[in-house]
């Protein structure tokens, strides 16, 4: 039987260690400003360039586009709606089902709600936290029926099953081959939610460029920040345009109109942030770096404890480590919470994964597989400090 308080004590003098800071708290995850952020953002409020019109959000675009190897990026305000629009864009319509994690962040979920689709919540795989792949199609083989019109329909509900997406969990890539395997079989879009992973690469190969479509996030926490933003990726050129026209409320360009062709959504992304991103970006791969060796020295000390998993990059993948997590062996959201507490209580801030979807009330009862792994992991996964700038700290005695 573990004893709570034992393995709490040994969490909290790992942590202190390594990352004890007697002048504040040690968040989970802070921004780092060390580079060109106060440079470029002067030039934006010197030239009053700071809405969405700014030679900054145009460099933005192109930077990503170069980073991540995808053809196309187009900036928008947060993840959530780079979200929305890829699936729209994707062919998400009302009253279809699109397929999505239990365990995601709620903002997964409420873009599919946005476009007035249902969500309809899959199970997760231990190794990768995200979709299982496998499980996946099997369950599809289950309810899945085709139709004249060549689409799949759930044969439980009678709507129409339109898109999956998978959601890179802390950063660490899914299992995208089998997932696009499934999605063609299947005749559905691939839509990724990589708003945590960008950095992450699957078979050689950044997230975000192996679907259809996918929805990046650059919200305060993420390994780069523009205070709050996202971006769209595709690699087809007519989503590209029509997601930029979508998110720039259907405009059509004129030196002096206001001509607009479609009910859209003021969505553009403002040159201000998109300054701060273009400093941040400079910046990624030493990020990277730092992210990875700070998780390489955790994988190393918690070794020591071995009723816990420090969670790994997947095979064949290159993760940004985003967010580092530990993982009880038994699942036990009561040692969970004491691990939580005590943490939280000696300064280090720690968290939970986000509440399955299935146990929120606004979406409890959505259509849903099995979802046992999800539970597990939802009472067993403990996020814990992950700042690049923790290195320093770490390292403090070598």
């Amino acid at each position: 039987m573990i004893n709570n308080t034992d393995i709490s004590d040994r969490i909290v003098a790992i942590f202190q260690k390594m990352l004890s800071n007697e002048t504040k708290n040690v968040l989970l995850h802070e921004p780092a400003f060390k580079g060109n952020e106060w440079t470029y953002i002067k030039e934006c409020l010197d030239t009053g360039w700071v809405s969405s019109v700014g030679a900054y959000v145009d460099r933005f675009e192109k930077d990503l586009a170069q980073f991540t190897g995808s053809p196309y990026a187009v900036a928008v305000v947060n993840g959530t709606a780079a979200l929305h629009i890829s699936l729209l864009i994707a062919g998400v319509q009302p009253n279809d089902e699109v397929m999505i994690p239990s365990l995601t962040f709620v903002a997964t979920a409420n873009a599919v709600t946005y476009c007035g689709a249902t969500p309809h919540l899959i199970d997760v795989t231990h190794d990768t936290l995200g979709v299982d792949a496998i499980k996946l199609g099997d369950y599809l083989k289950e309810i899945a029926i085709i139709q004249q019109n060549g689409h799949y329909y759930n044969k439980y509900t009678g709507r129409r099953l339109s898109a999956v997406v998978p959601m890179h969990t802390f950063g660490h890539p899914v299992d995208l081959e089998g997932l696009l395997e499934v999605c063609n079989r299947y005749h559905l879009a691939l839509v990724e939610d990589a708003a945590e992973s960008l950095g992450s690469y699957y078979k050689g190969k950044h997230t975000g460029t192996y679907g259809h479509i996918a929805a990046l996030s650059f919200n305060g926490n993420k390994i780069i920040t523009t205070g709050g933003g996202g971006a769209i990726l595709t690699a087809n050129e007519e989503w590209a345009k029509r997601a930029k026209h979508l998110t720039t409320t259907a405009k059509i360009p004129h030196r002096w109109l206001f001509i607009h062709d479609e009910t859209a959504y003021n969505y553009r992304l403002p040159n201000l942030n998109a300054a701060l991103g273009c400093a941040q970006l400079e910046q990624l791969p030493l990020f990277l770096e730092q992210k990875r060796k700070l998780a390489n020295l955790y994988a190393q000390e918690f070794k020591q404890i071995p009723e816990l998993t420090f969670v790994k990059e997947p095979t064949d993948t290159s993760s940004n480590y985003w967010l580092n997590t530990l993982k009880l062996n038994t699942p036990d959201s009561s040692i969970r919470d004491e691990i939580l507490k005590k943490t939280n209580d000696h300064g280090f801030m720690t968290r939970p994964t986000w509440t399955p979807m299935h146990k929120l009330e606004i979406y409890k009862s959505s259509p849903q597989m099995d979802l046992s792994v999800t539970e597990e992991i939802a009472s067993s996964v403990i996020n814990i400090p992950s700042s690049p700038a923790l290195l320093n700290s770490a390292t403090k005695e070598e």
